[in-house]
């Protein structure tokens, strides 16, 4: 039976860390019947964290997905981690989603990790809309948290729902599309509730509200704006049909509200995601490069099984019995379990011996998937996180993910010497699963070196290879991962020859190499005729130079921000080999490099704190001392929100310094902002 893709929806939820989004997943998967009883993270018990890790520490680390029915529309959720050390996996999450559900807190509106998952599903452009928790807690305001997504972030955000009390006094809720209240039975866990006609005390806040919201949507929608300045009728169909085509369009940002820890909201939550978060086939066709024989072709990839099978491979995970599970949104055609399908960027072929639908921590197995859903293969060897699958009819490469640099990290050790072979395969897998995280020998001392987004996230991952993979092995002290880079432009020839089993191997190369605006990253071009070279020559320039960007100019730190372009390449048929343009390559860049006015730079980040407002001068200190500075300020609910920006290198044992002069009541989170040029020589806080 063909899959109705508009009766399927792929969702993330998103949010702060602590704003509720994984006690909102549990509670869609109680009320959709996928779990018969409801696990708190207090307990260590949620279904979505399934990692001991996750339990133990009571924050979501990595995406899980899972599929659920609701109403005859099967919704793949994808829950993901609200702490920055973890953005990664917010980003590949959005990069194959329909549409999100912001979690934002009714006491504290919009939060820094907030700020910072928005800014990634507006980069994605993903359909969203807010449900605002936490509506029982004390100090919870609907409308001021509304109010604050739409100051934040200029959305247009409308109330499909007001609140019947607010904080102790929540009762229940007012729907504006059906104009009745709604309050949820306690004694069955909130699975029953009863709707009931709108009272008199609540009359006339619901009809200034019901008049807002189609006043709302009637402002983007022509053919509602048209009804409502003639004075027509608007039923709810029209305005439900009105609010889903804005959404889609990313015009409005639909609101609901409830207590998904005291069972309340979460129906009409699963009901608003079915209605206004758009369908696979509803959102604009992916993009990719179609790969030609000598060039690369913008192409659109529509949602449509009965095409070419492609497909993204978004998210790798472990699995000790099955080895990787490779999560895959299907773009285009249909996979089939046991089938062979083409790696695009890798040029090998794959199989895939099984699909799996994934159930949080179990799996269901499925003969084929088709496009528009997200499923698990298993079997492939080679691919990794951003990789795409296809055949060789369809040689699309789908857009890869983007992850950002490490920028801290430790040396880690084996315990002896026959735990060395087990902690680099280990380091391998963890790679593979996580591209934030990197491990290296150091060539200098031999020692390993792993690296990450934060202290959090090296804490996290080191503690899973030895509790997850039995690695035994001594972590030091975590250390800043600094970048080098050029401070001027060069151009420069090189020439390289040597004889190797009896056989002369040369290769000559013009290049320039200049420095790339702050956060652009590294870029190679070639401006040399293609048909005039061997592809595989052009090749092993290309992988001559990115390895160059990974093993630094001066100190072997990776390089950030140089731009190379290739402008001549001298070429002998008889003598040149591509062996002999890798090295030329290398020569090429290192000689360049050198003389083009090699600057180290430092990792600085952005940091926000949250304290009482009596606090606030010895949390700013505290950022001052370690040569940071203050971007702003904002007052919440919660208190004072401080935006600044700090070196890495000197933010180390923070968190102790802070909670000591704000007595344990302030807390902040920090995210990678960019590199600048390090002031000053290297000191030993780096590897």
């Amino acid at each position: 039976m063909a899959l109705d893709l508009s009766k399927m929806r792929n969702i993330g939820i998103m949010a702060h860390i602590d704003a509720g989004k994984t006690t909102t997943t549990e509670r869609i998967l109680f009320y959709t019947g996928k779990i018969h009883r409801i696990g708190e993270i207090d307990d260590g018990a949620a279904t979505m964290d399934f990692m001991k890790q996750e339990q133990e520490r009571g924050i979501t680390i990595a995406s899980a997905a899972i599929t659920t029915q609701w109403k005859n529309h099967t919704i793949n959720i994808i829950d993901t981690p609200g702490h920055v050390d973890f953005t990664a996996e917010v980003e590949r999450s959005l990069r194959v989603l329909d549409g999100a559900v912001a979690v934002i807190c009714a006491v504290d509106g919009v939060q820094p990790q907030t700020e910072t998952v928005w800014r990634q599903a507006d980069e994605f452009n993903v359909p969203r809309m807010c449900f605002v928790n936490k509506m029982d807690r004390i100090g919870a305001d609907f409308f001021y948290s509304i109010n604050d997504v739409k100051e934040k972030f200029g959305a247009n955000t409308v109330a499909l729902q007001i609140p019947i009390g607010q904080g102790e006094k929540f009762e229940g809720l007012i729907d504006l599309i059906k104009m009745k209240e709604i309050r949820w039975n306690e004694e069955d866990e909130g699975e029953t509730f009863t709707e009931t006609d709108i009272s008199a005390d609540n009359q006339a806040e619901a009809d200034k509200w019901r008049a807002k919201l189609i006043d709302d949507v009637a402002s983007v929608d022509d053919e509602l704006g048209m009804i409502y300045l003639e004075g027509g009728d608007i039923t709810n169909d029209m305005l439900k049909a009105a609010i889903r085509k804005a959404t889609i369009a990313r015009l409005l940002v639909p609101c609901v509200l409830g207590s998904a820890r005291r069972n309340k909201g979460v129906q009409p939550l699963i009901d608003a995601v079915i209605d206004y978060l758009p369908c696979p086939t509803d959102v604009p066709a992916a993009k990719g490069l179609h790969i030609k024989k000598d060039k690369e072709e913008e192409v659109e990839v529509p949602c449509d099984d009965k095409k070419m099978p492609l497909g993204l491979v978004f998210k790798i995970q472990q699995d000790r019995e099955m080895g990787a599970l490779c999560f895959v949104r299907v773009y285009s055609g249909k996979f089939t379990a046991g089938s062979q399908y083409l790696n695009v960027g890798k040029k090998k072929r794959e199989r895939v011996n099984r699909i799996l639908r994934v159930n949080a921590n179990h799996m269901e197995q499925m003969d084929s998937v088709s496009a528009g859903d997200i499923a698990v293969f298993v079997g492939l060897k080679l691919a990794s996180t951003g990789d795409t699958l296809g055949s060789e009819g369809l040689p699309v490469m789908l857009e890869s993910v983007k992850f950002p640099e490490p920028v801290i990290s430790i040396a880690i050790e084996p315990e002896t010497l026959s735990d060395k072979d087990k902690l680099v395969e280990t380091l391998a897998i963890m790679s593979r699963e996580d591209p934030t995280f990197t491990s290296h020998e150091d060539s200098e001392t031999g020692q390993l070196i792993i690296s990450g987004m934060g202290e959090l996230h090296l804490d996290v991952l080191v503690t899973r290879m030895k509790e997850d993979f039995g690695v035994k092995a001594n972590a030091g002290a975590p250390r800043v991962t600094y970048r080098e880079s050029v401070s001027s432009e060069v151009e420069h020839s090189s020439q390289w020859s040597k004889v190797l089993a009896g056989k002369e191997n040369s290769a000559g190369l013009t290049i320039q190499l200049k420095q790339n605006e702050q956060g652009a990253g590294n870029t190679y071009s070639c401006t040399v005729n293609r048909n005039e070279i061997p592809e595989d020559i052009y090749d092993a320039i290309k992988t001559g130079i990115e390895n160059s960007f990974s093993s630094g100019i001066q100190y072997g730190y990776p390089c950030a921000d140089v731009g190379v372009t290739v402008t001549d390449i001298d070429w002998n048929e008889l003598t040149s080999t591509p062996f002999a343009f890798t090295a030329c390559a290398a020569q090429a860049f290192d000689e360049a490099a050198r003389k083009a006015g090699p600057q180290i730079l430092e990792p600085v980040m952005n940091v926000d704190i949250t304290c009482p407002v009596e606090f606030v001068g010895d949390a700013i200190s505290q950022v001052t001392q370690r040569g940071g500075m203050i971007s702003g300020q904002d007052s919440k609910a919660s208190g004072e929100i401080v935006h600044c920006t700090a070196p890495m290198a000197k933010m180390f044992g923070f968190s102790t310094n802070l909670r000591s002069v704000t007595q344990g009541r302030a807390s902040f989170s920090m995210e990678f902002a960019h590199f600048q040029v390090k002031q000053g020589g290297l000191d030993n806080g780096g590897f």
